[in-house]
């Protein structure tokens, strides 16, 4: 789903402008960005009966190229990951 269809259903569900709706849709995706902004120290970012963000670390570590065996470093490197809860799992199906 693009972000403009997103905005369209979130417009019709709630029965508003697609303007209203993709002021309030950019406002939720803003205070998840600061959330996880404001995460940083603890690695984590929970929104209630929505799920849980964690940054994930990955220590610099030797790798090997396949092409021709030669040994290489490997940098150091943050993710994000996203773990539903559980009201999000059984609405999708998946508990």
């Amino acid at each position: 789903m693009s972000k403009a269809d997103f905005i369209t259903n979130v417009a019709d569900a709630g029965e508003m402008s697609n303007a209203e709706a993709k002021r309030v849709v950019e406002l939720v995706f803003g205070e998840i960005e600061s959330g996880l902004k404001k995460g940083k120290k603890d690695g984590k970012f929970t929104i209630g009966t929505f799920g849980t963000f964690t940054i994930n670390k990955r220590a610099a570590r030797k790798g090997r190229n396949p092409r021709t065996g030669e040994e290489i470093k490997i940098k150091a490197s943050k993710s994000l990951r996203f773990r539903p809860s559980s009201n999000l799992k059984e609405a999708a199906g998946c508990k």
